[in-house]
């Protein structure tokens, strides 16, 4: 069986009193958390949810989150987190195409759920205890899982004007667990922090949970914020993190980061883009105890595909790392040929924490396989050592913060407007973000937009870090021969 209490009660049986879990003013041990587990599991029995349902989640870091996605897990059902920041079209269409029979919202995003059926509501205190949810109820027994069922799904942003659900088995993630268990030589001795959000495979993935595999510590923030960031590094001695590009920058130019002792943290996994050499110096001259691990991954393959390896930081510096023990990274060109060292090409990966497909979409899993290589939609290429160098985004990709951006979704709510004709989404340099949002738009004789109404308009169907930072109207977009829209030369000419 490989429910995710498998590992909780293995723990809990042999060292019930070693502590797993701190939320705010929660210091969970392994039993504490596991009897949690099993009385939420019997919640969600006594609502009528049973194995292969979908649960969904909406909500912020908090011990519930954990405990919600554990008790789904223990009784057979499958767990969809989705991203807190998204607008009500934009939940409704996740948790319909998921077929999703449940859905819990932290409290605040009340009005984003209202017109959403069967949601239960998740307050403060029922953040801190996932118990408080409902009415006591009878600890659940487990309903077995096997590899190949499914455990989770998660919808990205892609070339398509709607996320697609990644399908993520218990194989996928278990295979992912090793791997990073193998690299990063976890033991029950981290002590790993969590600070971005858990809705994302950095947070939940990267390692993760797989801390809680081998009887580790989570650490969890319920926002990031770099002044309790550093000190919860310091008070409590951990050990670890992942930290999206934009929240290292924040730890690294906090005005007041010199008066916290942050020696005990021995890595960062970052990663999401190619991470400056300059960002990385400064790391090691902040984190004198700690290294710097560049990574790259995606949700389709659970995160984490390659990492960078201890010593070879420098030497290797602008590439991400070498593929993973049981992952494998080829480029291919477009017909799907392998193409030696040193040539670039799209990004391919092959190995059992990769992705099975897509949810109900038996044409874009075919599209987004090469045999059983995985089309990453990413180029980049290797060297003669293997180590991958990330080029270019094949895929009409903005990565802003750490979260993708589907530059055709956000043109397709712009395409709602009066008087636009066209409009080319593109994603430009930015230092705080690492790419922010442009709208360049074409539009029809005698109409005009301003940046404040297509805002208003964006705001109203895409969560607010889709919305586009900058506007530019310009009679024309440049095209190709065959009238493709040529989104590099557009992102040639604009100087911001």
């Amino acid at each position: 069986m490989v429910n995710l209490s498998s590992f909780i009660r293995y723990h809990a049986s042999r060292t019930p009193n070693r502590l797993a879990i701190v939320f705010k003013d929660q210091r969970l041990t392994y039993a504490e958390f596991l009897r949690r587990i099993e009385v939420t599991a019997g919640l969600l029995r006594a609502c009528g949810i049973g194995p292969d349902a979908v649960v969904a989640v909406i909500m912020k870091n908090s011990a519930a989150f954990l405990e919600l996605a554990f008790a789904v897990s223990h009784i057979g059902a499958v767990f969809l987190p989705i991203n807190f920041r998204l607008v009500t079209d934009e939940v409704r269409y996740i948790t319909e195409s998921a077929g999703a029979r449940l859905l819990f919202a932290d409290a605040e995003f009340a009005e984003i759920v209202k017109p959403l059926p069967s949601v239960i509501l998740v307050d403060e205190r029922a953040q801190s205890d996932s118990t408080l949810l409902g009415d006591r109820a009878e600890r659940a027994a487990m309903h077995v899982r096997r590899p190949d069922d499914l455990f989770r799904l998660m919808y990205t942003s892609g070339t398509t004007d709607r996320p697609k659900g990644v399908m993520h088995s218990y194989a996928n993630f278990y295979w992912k667990c090793a791997d990073h268990v193998l690299s990063l030589g976890l033991r029950h001795e981290n002590r790993l922090l969590v600070a971005g959000p858990l809705y994302h495979v950095g947070a939940f993935d990267l390692p993760g949970i797989a801390v809680l595999w081998v009887g580790g510590m989570v650490y969890v923030h319920r926002d990031f914020d770099p002044g309790h960031v550093l000190g919860s590094i310091e008070n409590e001695k951990l050990t670890g993190a992942w930290f999206a590009p934009v929240m290292l920058s924040a730890l690294l130019t906090f005005p007041d980061r010199q008066r916290y002792d942050v020696t005990s943290l021995a890595w960062v996994i970052g990663g999401g883009e190619r991470t400056p050499e300059a960002r990385i110096r400064a790391f090691s001259d902040y984190f004198t105890g700690g290294r710097y691990i560049d990574a790259y991954g995606l949700t389709e393959s659970c995160s984490g595909d390659t990492l960078m390896e201890a010593g070879r930081e420098i030497e290797k510096i602008g590439s991400v790392g070498r593929a993973l023990a049981h992952v494998e990274v080829e480029i291919r060109d477009e017909a799907g040929r392998t193409l030696p060292a040193g040539s670039t090409g799209e990004i391919c990966l092959r190995g059992p924490k990769i992705t099975g497909g897509y949810w109900k979409d038996p044409a874009t899993t075919a599209a987004a396989f090469h045999g059983d290589w995985f089309r990453t939609g990413d180029v980049g290429h290797l060297d003669a050592d293997g180590f991958l160098y990330l080029t270019d985004r094949k895929k009409d990709m903005i990565i802003s913060g750490g979260e993708n951006i589907a530059s055709s979704e956000v043109e397709r709510v712009i395409y709602q407007m009066a008087g636009v004709r066209e409009v080319a989404v593109i994603g430009v340099p930015d230092p705080k973000w690492g790419e922010r949002t442009v709208a360049v738009v074409v539009m029809a004789s005698g109409e005009k937009l301003t940046y404040e109404a297509l805002a208003t308009h964006c705001r109203a169907h895409l969560a607010s870090f889709k919305v586009p930072k900058d506007l530019i109207v310009q009679e024309q977009l440049p095209r190709n021969p065959s009238g493709k829209i040529l989104k590099r030369v557009l992102r040639d000419q604009l100087t911001f």
